[in-house]
């Protein structure tokens, strides 16, 4: 059983909302952050970055109270307006190449703890930390879990019929995308989706496990002030086919001591290799790689996976881990050949989210800060539950997932 609530939503006034929300605070390189914060007062950049000149100089407790009064005034200017009674909303975001929509509710702590609410990755501490002192101290959360359910098709149907209603919201971005929100809060409707999600024995976080990490560490310290809208953080929740996953890729800054030869030689004993010259070459399927090293590219072929048909469903435990792509790429060449113990540390590696062009991982290795860069293929949605299932954790920064919510489009008080 998952259990789904509706709530009521702090949204912006209809005639803003395209002014208000905003990509994620950490999508904005410091010139376009600079921009957007002196040309529009009504963007919510205002409030998750308040007094942004100075920000590297105040205390975290002043910031947050900094966000905790900048999101009061945006209420008090009446930028942002109270829904009157409790609602689920349906979301729709349309790119160039694709389309997203899915259903923000009240998801449960309990199902969270329980394993209802599924995970696959593992979290830092000092950040959940972090962001639980943040919404403790701002008293709302604007950005929810993207979480994912079982495809249904009395769902399906629903959302389909929803979408010939009058929305609330349909506007367009700079980022040229179409963002369209539709309320659902006839006593009916609430009741029947409630129903159909407490028919669905488990979801999955796509994305968002610090936010829900911090929520339950948040419910946990104050579980004896009975507030019941601690029992519940905000989610996305949208179908699994409907999510994009796209890999992560990696570049390095040196080759741990190793010639080129040496290096090409001793991957050779793990993959096929080929070179593909300048030939902009991706990963087509799983099981192989790509490899940008002294402006060549060459394609690696894992030849153990070359014999294997992966199954997750028929693997053992240990089998889902090591036949994930990011996994044999660590085992087989980041920490033997390179020496990169620590993905999340190490200075030596960064990440390249696989939505960007492969240009701009071989402009940053023709460029000299970086020797050497890999591209793999995308886990899928099986993979990623394969390892949830089974209580597994992926490697850091194994996927990155669509879609992204608009911060600013609705906010979950606490």
């Amino acid at each position: 059983m998952s259990k789904i609530i509706p709530f009521q939503a702090i949204r912006p006034a209809p005639d803003k909302v395209a002014l208000v929300t905003c990509r994620n605070y950490d999508d904005y390189s410091p010139a376009e952050l600079a921009s957007w914060l002196n040309f529009n007062p009504y963007s919510f950049l205002h409030v998750i970055n308040p007094a942004y000149v100075h920000s590297q100089k105040i205390t975290l407790d002043k910031r947050f109270k900094g966000v905790a009064h900048k999101y009061q005034d945006f209420k008090n200017e009446s930028t942002l307006l109270e829904d009157i009674s409790p609602a689920f909303y349906l979301y729709q975001i349309e790119t160039k190449s694709q389309s997203f929509t899915g259903i923000v509710a009240g998801t449960s702590i309990k199902d969270y703890k329980n394993n209802v609410i599924k995970k696959h990755e593992d979290t830092l501490q000092y950040r959940v930390e972090l962001f639980k002192d943040y919404l403790q101290q701002t008293g709302f959360n604007t950005e929810p879990v993207l979480i994912t359910y079982p495809d249904n098709v009395e769902i399906n149907n629903w959302i389909s019929e929803k979408k010939k209603e009058q929305p609330i919201y349909h506007f367009s971005t700079t980022n040229k995308e179409n963002h369209t929100l539709w309320k659902v809060d006839s006593e009916t409707e609430i009741n029947w989706l409630q129903k159909k999600f407490d028919a669905i024995p488990e979801l999955y976080i796509a994305d968002g496990h610090h936010r829900s990490a911090s929520a339950e560490l948040l419910y946990d310290q104050n579980i004896a002030f009975e507030n019941e809208k601690l029992n519940y953080f905000m989610s996305f929740l949208i179908a699994e086919s409907n999510v994009k996953i796209y890999e992560f890729n990696r570049i390095v800054r040196d080759l741990n001591g190793n010639s080129k030869d040496d290096f090409l030689e001793k991957l050779s004993v793990h993959f096929i290799l080929i070179s593909k010259e300048q030939e902009l070459w991706k990963p087509q399927s799983k099981f192989e790689f790509g490899m940008y090293l002294d402006g060549s590219f060459y394609a690696l072929f894992f030849k153990q996976g070359i014999k294997s048909n992966f199954d997750a469903g028929a693997k053992n435990v240990n089998e889902i881990l090591e036949n994930l792509d990011a996994q044999i790429l660590y085992d087989k060449v980041l920490k033997p050949i390179l020496g990169i113990e620590d993905l999340r540390n190490d200075e030596r590696i960064e990440y390249i989210a696989g939505r960007q062009s492969i240009l701009a991982l071989k402009e940053l290795v023709d460029e000299g800060e970086f020797e050497v860069g890999f591209m793999l293929f995308p886990s899928d949605i099986s993979e990623i539950k394969a390892v949830a299932d089974n209580n597994l954790i992926m490697p850091p920064k194994s996927t990155y997932i669509e879609p992204k919510f608009r911060s600013g489009l609705m906010v979950y008080e606490l």
